[in-house]
């Protein structure tokens, strides 16, 4: 009898999660993850899931999109929900982590499934056989990204993403931030950093006129992804921009003054030991010392030591609605599955999502059992929709959010009172599909 196995290339979050999902069921699971044997540019260490970018994860609130897709990977047993859920650090309403912790405690997790075998080894190809999840994260290697290239048929898309500067904590000048959450969500999550009319104008004049990190050639025509512009690239948009932006002072009042500052930084705990903290919203394409002399212009910034400094990188996907179905299999071969932000979604918590529907999925295929389609109505099932149905001719990857639900059969014109007929009519339907599901002898959980 041949033995049903799962093979799994990359070991971020969603490869993670498709291990953790697939192995759950019964599953042997081959799980491929190229560090240490071969690095790229911006990961640190070997461990699975390390979050190269932020520590966030984003709304942990259910009025929020966000907020409902991890409610409903939670009662899909997720990994990396899970995981976030035990090493949060204080964040408002966003769900934050321990960075380092996160991933030592996925990385230990999954070596303590007895069916997963984590490879340490460059998969330079796409395998042969199935089933398989390619799972090979935004900074595939040059070899499956030309293998992967060669399976579409179309040409790669890109775009760019950047990451913020993380500040050593003592190196903060506490009397000059106050500690608040917008609008009182969450205590006093955050230090906020305020600034005067005057501040803000001279820190706007040096970030437009900063020098920036040389590109490579082949970077100069790719444009960034909108939904993570480098802040230099926003400020170049005009002087409101960074305002309405990541330095927006609404919902914060400095105790100080008692009023609204006119711009703000604001800086999330990044450790538990809080000891670190990151730039909230300032990913950037400068040069190193360009950044320590403009970010040192901020009031309470100004002795700041920078363990990590901002940078930027390309990140790749392929053009999801016309490869993929959504279960997440290759319309053109079934047995192959993409998850991740190759796979056309946007986001950590998007990522890991991805990685939950296909790990479930190669698992069926391997047992023989068709594979599961989310309900619409779900947050799950939207961004299935969403990545196997969208318009290809000019796709974006998307972050998970309302806009991409179906309509309610009744219109509710209160916002609040609509997105909360929106989480419910969600829940209720994953309920009802994780009973079908149990029913039919192909259990959800």
């Amino acid at each position: 009898m041949t033995e049903r196995r799962v093979t799994i290339v990359g070991g971020g979050l969603a490869g993670s999660e498709a291990a953790w999902q697939a192995a759950r069921l019964g599953l042997r699971v081959d799980l491929h993850e190229m560090r240490p044997v071969r690095e790229t540019p911006v990961h640190r260490t070997d461990r699975l899931a390390e979050l190269v970018c932020s520590n966030s994860l984003k709304s942990n609130l259910l009025d929020t999109a966000s907020g409902l897709l991890k409610a409903e990977m939670r009662r899909c047993d997720s990994l990396i929900v899970r995981v976030a859920d035990a090493v949060k650090v204080p964040a408002g309403g966003a769900l934050a982590v321990d960075r380092d912790r996160f991933a030592q405690e996925v990385t230990g997790a999954i070596a303590a499934l007895p069916n997963v075998r984590v490879i340490r080894e460059e998969v330079r190809a796409i395998p042969d056989h199935g089933p398989c999840v390619l799972a090979t994260g935004p900074l595939a290697s040059d070899a499956i990204a030309a293998s992967i290239a060669a399976f579409t048929g179309r040409e790669y898309l890109y775009f760019f993403d950047a990451i913020s500067p993380i500040i050593e904590a003592d190196t903060i000048d506490r009397a000059r931030v106050f500690p608040a959450s917008r609008y009182g969500k969450g205590g006093d999550d955050y230090l906020n950093c305020p600034l005067t009319e005057a501040e803000y104008e001279r820190f706007y004049r040096a970030l437009i006129g900063a020098a920036e990190a040389p590109s490579h050639e082949f970077e100069k025509a790719i444009p960034y992804f909108e939904g993570c512009l480098p802040i230099e690239e926003m400020a170049r948009r005009g002087r409101e921009t960074l305002l309405f932006g990541p330095m927006k002072p609404v919902g914060l009042v400095d105790p100080r003054t008692g009023r609204q500052p006119f711009g703000v930084v604001q800086l999330r705990q990044d450790t538990l030991a809080a000891d670190f903290y990151s730039m909230v919203g300032f990913q950037n394409h400068l040069k190193f010392d360009e950044q320590k002399r403009i970010f040192r212009m901020i009031p309470g910034l100004e002795r700041a030591e920078f363990p990590r400094l901002g940078q930027v990188h390309r990140n790749s996907y392929i053009n999801a609605p016309a490869i993929l179905l959504p279960t997440f299999q290759a319309r053109r071969r079934p047995d192959l599955l993409f998850a991740g932000q190759i796979s056309g979604v946007e986001g950590y918590l998007e990522s890991a999502a991805s990685g939950l529907i296909a790990g479930m999925n190669a698992a069926r295929l391997a047992e023989g059992q068709p594979p599961l389609i989310f309900p619409v109505t779900t947050a799950l099932g939207a961004l299935s929709r969403y990545i196997s149905s969208a318009e290809s001719a000019n796709y974006q990857p998307t972050n998970i959010a309302f806009g991409l639900l179906p309509p309610l059969d009744k219109e509710i014109r209160d916002k609040r009172q609509k997105k909360a007929a929106l989480v419910k009519r969600a829940l209720d339907d994953l309920g009802a599909f994780a009973a079908r599901s149990i029913e039919a002898g192909q259990p959800v959980r």
